[in-house]
């Protein structure tokens, strides 16, 4: 996972204390919730530059840092494409 990704991800983490976000740890126990989430998600399209797409909008992929992630880096991936060639 980017490191920028983690330290944007921290302050959301209430639950966390000096525990490092690892790709398995899960967001709920954390400390997250619905409303966050959302804070998250604008926090994250404008730090990254991308839109993450609807049908990503569940509890799968905000249920770990790592399922977070792996949708955020794929929508980076499709940014970094030619025009065409997706």
């Amino acid at each position: 996972m980017d490191p920028r990704f983690t330290e944007l991800l921290a302050p959301f983490l209430r639950f966390r204390g000096d525990r490092a976000i690892e790709r398995t740890s899960v967001l709920r126990e954390l400390g997250l919730n619905s409303m966050q989430s959302i804070e998250l998600l604008f926090a994250i399209e404008d730090a990254f530059g991308v839109t993450l797409p609807d049908e990503e909008m569940n509890d799968r992929t905000f249920a770990t840092a790592g399922s977070l992630w792996d949708v955020v880096h794929a929508e980076l991936r499709k940014a970094q494409l030619p025009e065409g060639s997706a």
